[in-house]
């Protein structure tokens, strides 16, 4: 069976807890037993001075007989349970009271046990001497009268009582021992039903998400640290979802931009091998060839410009230098395309001040796009114009066209690769659909924004911005 995290955890608490009990039993029943002894033998001692004060020193003075004296001994057996032998200054024995069954009370107490000092008292615990069944607590203590000694007494109590009194103060004692354990048993239940329940549907969750199956749900709907992960697995989950549709999307658009211009060459290259175009029209198509090939190399160049993007990020040169003068230099470049649609192209610049700080190469492809762009989508004899205007310390370029605009609900996705607005992918076979895509990781990578405003039927509007050089001024255009 699977041990969960929680199930190690209480192992290790219960192995601690157990090991904890068991030293603080161990010192406990030391300690206590200690401290009973030490209370009975001093219970002994005073037993002794009272019964050497108002039995034996009458029976010393004369005053009792020895048949008196071994009744208040047998009567102090009885009451306290304790064996009282009497003996002599020099070891004998005077009186025991009622052995109850012992017959090998010694004699002479020298003859048994010649360790003890009769001039001083002991104490000490064990059958004394094999004398007893059962552990005893004796002591032992002189009698003077004056500087005289008249006798010694030794008392003997059975361990019985202290290790019943032992027992009840140490049931006393484990109980809260006990009771904590049943309590951090339900502790532990609670946690495991409130904690690891909850873990084990994220886990579940999880794994789910690494098969692929994005739909599923955690089932954890908490207010706190564990809801919150829930929280974030489904966001991820979703995300992910959401990668997973755009990978299908990116090999299905890339499968299709590729597969169109092989399927043309292929088809061309094998009309002209089997004879089916006659040479006389070679010129032709090997030209159209030729430009599906610029297509692919333009394609993969895109792609491979994206993987730096994603792997590195674009590194950036950058200078200061008029953003004008570049949107007239792409101007030029693409004259010949929007003059055979006799689109009207304008440049206006209300901006003061028009040098910008910008890798100057990367911002050219971005105007390059954009306007490029821009006349794709315009209708013959259409309107462009780029306008340059500062604000807020920035410099902000915006390329209108006369477009059919775009649907509100396909606005966001123009940035995505590969994504094309008309339907067929076919009215454009020049585009690859990574414009877009180029354009807005390089001015992210300037830490600039670039935004779409679009309306069916009236055209888009592309605005970006730059950081502006202060240091210097910029021209204005009339």
């Amino acid at each position: 069976m699977k041990r969960t995290f929680l199930d190690k955890v209480v192992l290790v608490i219960i192995v601690l807890l157990f090991g904890l009990f068991f030293v603080l039993s161990s010192y406990t029943t030391y300690a206590t037993q200690k401290a009973l002894i030490e209370e009975k033998q001093s219970n002994l001692i005073n037993g002794a001075n009272l019964l050497a004060e108002q039995t034996i020193s009458p029976y010393i003075q004369g005053i009792t007989s020895i048949e008196y004296l071994q009744i208040r001994f047998d009567e102090f057996q009885d009451m306290l349970q304790t064996y009282a032998w009497f003996y002599a200054p020099d070891g004998e024995l005077i009186v025991a009271s009622d052995s109850g069954g012992l017959n090998d009370i010694p004699a002479n107490i020298l003859m048994l046990a010649p360790d003890i000092n009769l001039q001083k008292g002991f104490t000490r615990t064990g059958d004394f001497y094999s004398i007893f069944d059962g552990t005893m607590i004796s002591i032992g203590i002189p009698i003077y009268a004056g500087e005289e000694q008249q006798g010694y007494i030794i008392l003997h109590a059975s361990m019985k009582e202290v290790d019943s009194m032992q027992q009840d103060m140490l049931s006393i004692m484990y109980m809260p021992f006990f009771v904590v354990i049943l309590v951090l048993v339900v502790i532990f239940a609670y946690l495991s039903r409130s904690i690891i329940r909850p873990i084990a549907k994220l886990n579940t969750a999880a794994r789910e998400y690494a098969k692929g199956n994005f739909e599923t749900k955690t089932g954890v709907k908490r207010k706190d640290e564990l809801g919150e992960l829930s929280d974030s697995l489904e966001y991820m989950a979703g995300e992910l979802s959401k990668l997973d549709e755009y990978r299908k999307n990116f090999i299905a658009n890339i499968s299709h931009d590729f597969r169109s211009p092989l399927t043309s060459i292929k088809g061309y290259l094998e009309a002209m091998l089997d004879g089916t175009i006659p040479p006389e029209r070679y010129e032709r198509y090997i030209n159209i060839v030729l430009n599906e090939s610029k297509r692919l190399t333009k394609l993969t160049s895109g792609l491979l410009e994206l993987n730096d993007f994603d792997t590195y990020g674009p590194i950036l040169k950058k200078q200061s230098f008029d953003i004008v003068d570049v949107i007239r230099e792409t101007r030029n470049t693409v004259e010949g395309v929007y003059e055979k649609k006799q689109i009207d192209f304008q440049i206006k610049c209300p901006a003061e001040d028009t040098i910008v700080y910008a890798d100057k190469m990367k911002i050219g492809q971005v105007v390059h796009n954009l306007i490029d762009n821009a006349i794709k989508f315009s209708p013959k004899r259409g309107k462009i114009i780029v306008t340059v205007y500062d604000k807020n310390g920035k410099v902000f370029v915006s390329v209108k066209d006369q477009g059919p605009g775009i649907e509100k609900d396909k606005q966001k996705r123009v940035w995505d690769r590969f994504y094309k607005t008309d339907s067929s992918r076919g009215k454009d076979k020049q585009g690859t659909g990574l414009g877009l895509a180029i354009t807005k990781e390089i001015v992210k990578a300037h830490g600039e924004n670039i935004n779409l405003i679009s309306t069916e039927g009236v055209g888009s509007e592309f605005v970006f911005s730059l950081t502006r050089d202060s240091s210097r001024e910029g021209g204005q255009i009339g």
